[in-house]
């Protein structure tokens, strides 16, 4: 991904991974939520805009297609949602 980032447009790149836990699987349980995944996967732009932009250049779609089929190895990509956000946080108390 690090060397694709440039041609994607990407600024910020984080993957997180589910954790296993009693402790996890009692709150799965309570709130009678859906069993774990894998994790999930975070690619940052400025904007929705620099997204399209990348992937208007030669180069933006040669690095999709790229990390297409990489994900293609390890992703059930029919079953993994994926989709645009706005971050907007509501508490902060880590300043």
């Amino acid at each position: 991904m690090r060397e694709l980032a440039p041609a994607l447009g990407v600024k910020r790149y984080t993957q997180v991974h589910t954790v296993t836990s009693a402790f996890s699987e009692a709150m799965r349980r309570h709130r009678g939520a859906p069993e774990d995944f894998d994790g999930v996967a975070e690619l940052w732009w400025e904007t929705v805009e620099e997204f399209a932009r990348a992937g208007a250049t030669p180069e933006g779609r040669t690095a999709g297609r790229r990390l297409l089929e990489d994900e293609k190895r390890f992703i059930d990509l029919a079953r993994s949602p994926i989709w645009f956000g706005e971050e907007r946080t509501l508490v902060d108390l880590t300043r």
